[in-house]
């Protein structure tokens, strides 16, 4: 199934995410997209936070998502030169008549993938499509099992302005399915607009993995080599490490 982002929250995600994760993880792909001498392809590319900044320095990029209301906010920031290189399609099934040298799939976009099969589809489909040589990075994050166990309830993770005086709050829930390994998400949004508060509510599963597994589901995969970082600077995994970046190579 298709999780979409419904039309407010592609219209507010720019103003929530870059409070809330630009200084987290844009300096690391941006690094290594500017590494890159030949085509990026960035999966998930949504609004544009990373895709915008590789396009402005002069990047061979192109960008694909499931989501039409991301990729229309998206379309609103590029010249009509340049829309050639965003187009509507998911990471198991994507077509292009090019290979590409680096490709990413930021911020969790593997994590909405459910089951296995499709996880193995999109690794496959992303292996057929990178030139030797090439690399595809991908992130997810390391399970907090307190979190986990017991969930949030009603957790205001942003509370701000989207506009000069006019309010937007964004409040999430969070519920486990422990046995299947998914998190279900509730996100409501509150913003002031003509003189009143609107509401809009998202709900969608969201898939967690350990260490170990996402070693065996590359494993199983056309890949054969790769590692996995465990912070947005690069170090390798400890204790205390808050992310999975899996760097995979053709």
């Amino acid at each position: 199934m298709i999780y979409e982002y419904p039309p407010n929250f592609a219209r507010f995600y720019d103003v929530i995410y870059q409070q809330l994760r630009d200084s987290v993880d844009h300096t690391f792909f941006l690094k290594e997209i500017r590494q890159t001498k030949g085509k990026v392809l960035e999966i998930g590319v949504g609004t544009g936070r990373f895709f915008t900044d590789a396009l402005h320095e002069g990047a061979d990029v192109y960008g694909i998502d499931i989501s039409p209301s991301m990729l229309d906010v998206l379309k609103g920031k590029l010249d009509k030169n340049d829309h050639h290189r965003i187009s509507c399609q998911s990471i198991t099934d994507f077509r292009f008549d090019m290979q590409f040298d680096l490709i990413i799939a930021p911020f969790r976009v593997f994590q909405h993938l459910l089951e296995k099969e499709e996880q193995l589809q999109a690794l496959n489909n992303v292996y057929r499509y990178l030139m030797p040589g090439g690399k595809f990075i991908f992130d997810t994050f390391v399970p907090n099992l307190d979190m986990l166990i017991e969930g949030i309830d009603n957790v205001t993770d942003f509370d701000g302005e989207y506009a000069p005086g006019k309010m937007l709050k964004r409040i999430v829930s969070t519920q486990p399915d422990l046995i299947s390994q998914l998190i279900h998400i509730h996100f409501k949004l509150e913003w002031e607009e003509e003189n009143t508060t609107k509401h809009e509510d998202w709900q969608l599963p969201f898939r967690f993995f350990f260490r170990y597994e996402l070693e065996h589901l590359v494993e199983r995969s056309d890949f054969d080599d790769y590692k996995i970082l465990g912070d947005y600077q690069g170090n390798e995994l400890k204790p205390d490490s808050k992310e999975f970046i899996m760097v995979c190579s053709k």
